[in-house]
């Protein structure tokens, strides 16, 4: 025998009817006896609990919603019998839906809706549904019988979550499933009586519950659920989008993931099934050739030890904590029993090893209700201070991995709670049973989505890491990398298996998101028909979107951005700054997002700051590391004041040669930044703070070379002061040349004191031979004394910055 339950959505209308009449065509085939158990059609039961809610209300709509329904099973039957056959079971169903309206008139009458009458009302959403498809059975040559299933169900009497007597069921249904000349048998799901014969239903999942209730009576050997996905999957398809069919589960496997929230099955349905081993089949009515989810007894567990994820929202947790507990016997007990006897059940338990505290979850809604109990059960410990009173936290949720093979491998919850760590998500509290084949964890219910990803891709995929850029500022280095990005996508999936892409992005006049993530090609076009830009309101959105494996890339030079950074270090988004403000800013901010980096495990770096993509930083901080100390760094830092003095020699002004580095990108938007010195001292400032000194910008001795006159007024202004200036630059270069020198803008550190400065730079310093926009750093260390570490290079240029907060960015992966 075989049992096949079809759910709503497979007979929500003639179309989906058909596909499972040729399912059951094709299993009559094989010569056996098959018991059909069928669902109320899609959103009727919704419909009839619409109706008797309005006929307690006094609403005559009750009225017009029971109408609907009898019409749309009046309008499938003429879709599926033929004219000549129709008369009987329209007759049939008409009575039926003229018995559910005198019902509900009843409740408009008396204003009193018990939960018998309740029970029996809904009752009739499978009995129509049944009835119909019985008879279309009949009329295409399928012999079958149709089955009470509201007289040989047998339940206890708790109205709306009956459970069934599987024993008694089966002394009703086997002699006359025995007896019966035909082999087809169809049963309404969902509802069953008690002793007293007074209608009940199942609850959720109950047509699926009284198909492997009847699998258990009558011995099936298999228990077939056809449903509308393709079996159960490893995570919820609609929350994780790589989620996939698991093919086969344990039964204690199917349990745990039913009780926590996977809804293709509940548990209830698992359980008739399990003691007889009859193993179930999930199954799509639209999708018949997928193998779906085999449930049964043995799983030979190859690969992956956690089978599946899920998830349980609208938890509360309440903790009760006190010195009143500690070693004393019989107090859990108490605890317990007081939920019990309000019929609260718990979700989940942990108590603390000190015995100082014990926390339960349950379900949002009763919370207030157990916190009363609970406070006047404990009342006399409360008053005398021995216990403080109930504390209740809202709006969490239960996460929980599951699989039989965990308990045979070691640093399965070392990699769950560290993938959740990593990624900002706090756990509130852990419970694993002794199986180990379920750990759980209670963590916001904001965080559900992110935490189901990030533990999905921590244990299921092994293909890509999928990660979320922030990008602010598209000027010429926030264009560069765009274009690395496309460039190495390819790369970065195939080598390092990583997806990045960009999940919003903003400059200063427009801002965008997507889900799905920006256009490499058409950002630009994207952009440009996006929201107007608001910071805040941009920042926000980053933070409520709580993406997993997020990083926020800072490519302007915006003070108002790099005061963003906290709100983005404390949501555990990781934060890379071509910006220099912040590394430069004052130490104690400095030092704020360096803590907060820390304390929420993702990264800050700022690795252009200070010699665009040369590893400047990075080097020093290996340095550091390993246990080595710097005791003299001498640089030359812009890339920009090089260029200028490498190309002016006379044969133009100065202000040419500065023009001539603006346009090629080596220079700041404000050329005064580079030429003052200023950019060079928040550079070695850096540098300096890196190597553990707190200095401030004002610390720093910077010798400058302008004319005071160019810094005044618009950088137009300065253009105009620089060329009315020039023989004070030209006197400059004749004294460097005089002296066969070059000249160079020079950064040092050292005894705890930096300074910044034109210098003539002889033949024999490592400084003289530095070309182009070249940058260079000699680290003097206690390992390098004599020799200096040296690292030189392009220290300015849209590419090669980009590129460093590339670098970064797979550094922030890592």
């Amino acid at each position: 025998m075989r049992v096949l339950k079809f759910g709503g959505s497979s007979v929500a209308n003639s179309n989906n009817i058909e596909r499972v009449y040729n399912i059951i065509s094709d299993t009559c085939t094989h010569n056996e006896k098959v018991v059909i158990v069928l669902s109320a059609m899609s959103k009727v039961t919704d419909s009839l609990i619409e109706a008797a809610q309005a006929a307690l209300a006094q609403d005559n709509r009750y009225s017009d919603i029971l109408n609907n329904i009898c019409e749309r099973h009046l309008e499938v039957i003429k879709e599926t019998i033929d004219v000549q056959h129709q008369s009987s079971i329209l007759t049939r169903i008409k009575e039926l839906c003229n018995e559910v309206e005198d019902i509900c008139k009843g409740v408009f009458l008396v204003r009193e809706l018990t939960p018998h009458t309740y029970d029996l009302i809904l009752s009739y959403g499978e009995v129509l549904s049944t009835l119909i498809f019985s008879e279309i059975l009949k009329q295409r040559g399928i012999p079958n019988e149709w089955m009470n299933s509201g007289l040989l169900i047998r339940t206890n009497s708790e109205h709306s979550k009956a459970t069934i007597d599987i024993r008694k069921t089966r002394e009703l249904v086997e002699p006359l499933i025995s007896a019966s000349g035909c082999k087809v048998f169809v049963f309404p799901g969902f509802t069953g009586s008690d002793a007293e014969g007074n209608r009940t239903t199942l609850g959720r999942g109950g047509s699926d519950y009284t198909a492997s209730a009847l699998g258990a009576a009558l011995h099936a050997k298999v228990i077939e659920i056809w449903t509308d996905v393709s079996g159960m999957m490893t995570a919820d398809p609609g929350v994780v989008k790589n989620a996939s069919i698991i093919h086969e589960l344990s039964y204690e496997e199917a349990l745990e993931l039913s009780h926590f929230g996977a809804k293709v099955i509940y548990p209830k349905t698992i359980a008739p099934a399990f003691p007889e081993k009859i193993p179930i089949l999930v199954k799509n009515t639209f999708h018949p050739e997928d193998a779906g989810t085999k449930i049964h007894d043995y799983i030979e567990h190859n690969g992956n030890a956690v089978r599946g994820l899920s998830s349980m929202k609208g938890m509360a947790v309440l903790t009760v904590e006190g010195s009143g507990m500690i070693g004393i016997p019989g107090f859990s007990k108490r605890l317990f029993e007081t939920l019990a006897t309000e019929k609260i059940n718990v979700i989940l338990i942990t108590q603390s090893s000190s015995e100082y505290s014990i926390c339960v979850v349950i379900e949002d809604t009763l919370a207030k209700q157990a916190k009363k109990a609970l406070d006047n059960c404990f009342a006399m410990e409360i008053e005398t201070g021995k216990l403080k009173p109930v504390r209740i936290e809202k709006d969490q949720s239960v996460v929980a991995i599951i699989g039989d093979s965990m308990k045979s491998r070691s640093g399965i919850s070392g990699k769950m709670f560290g993938a959740l760590g990593r990624n900002g998500i706090n756990v509130r509290a852990i419970a694993q049973g002794s199986s180990e084949r379920n750990i759980s964890a209670v963590i916001s219910t904001n965080d559900v989505k992110k935490a189901l990803n990030v533990l999905h891709e921590e244990f299921f995929e092994d293909t890509y890491k999928e990660i979320n850029l922030y990008i602010c500022g598209t000027g010429n280095v926030g264009r560069k990398l765009i274009g690395q990005l496309l460039q190495q996508s390819k790369y970065l999936k195939e080598k390092l298996f990583l997806n990045i892409k960009i999940a919003g992005i903003a400059n200063s006049r427009k801002m965008l998101f997507s889900h799905s993530g920006v256009s490499l090609k058409d950002w630009e076009q994207e952009l440009q028909n996006a929201d107007k830009m608001d910071l805040p309101a941009f920042i926000d959105k980053i933070r409520n979107e709580n993406r997993r494996n997020s990083i926020f890339v800072d490519v302007t030079a915006n003070a108002d951005v790099a005061r963003q950074y906290p709100l983005l270090l404390q949501k555990s988004i990781s934060v890379v700054a071509c910006n220099k403000i912040a590394g430069s800013s004052e130490y104690a901010y400095y030092q704020q997002l360096k803590s907060l980096a820390s304390r929420h495990n993702v990264s800050f770096l700022f690795e252009t700051n200070v010699g665009a993509g040369l590893p400047v930083i990075n080097t020093l901080n290996d340095l550091l590391k390993s246990g080595d100390e710097v005791t003299r760094i001498e640089a030359v830092l812009s890339g920009t004041l090089n260029f200028v003095f490498n190309n002016y020699d006379g044969s133009t002004s100065f202000a040419e040669v500065v023009r001539k580095a603006a346009a090629e990108g080596y220079t700041e938007p404000d050329p005064r930044l580079d030429l003052s010195g200023t950019d060079v001292m928040r550079k070695i400032l850096i540098l300096a703070r890196e190597s553990g000194y707190p200095l401030e910008l004002s610390d720093i001795e910077n010798d400058s070379f302008l004319p005071e006159a160019t810094m005044q007024g618009s950088i137009e202004n300065f253009y105009e002061q620089v060329e009315k200036h020039e023989d004070h630059f030209r006197k400059l270069l004749s004294s460097a040349r005089k002296n066969g020198r070059k000249l160079k803008y020079v950064a040092t550190f050292e005894n705890g004191k930096a300074r910044t400065g034109l210098k003539e730079i002889s033949e024999d310093q490592d400084f003289y031979h530095l070309y182009g926009k070249d940058n260079i750093v000699l680290y003097y260390t206690k390992r390098y004394t004599e020799q200096p570490l040296i690292i030189k290079g392009a220290g300015a240029g849209a590419e090669v910055t980009a590129s460093g907060v590339f670098a970064d960015i797979l550094r922030a992966v890592r």
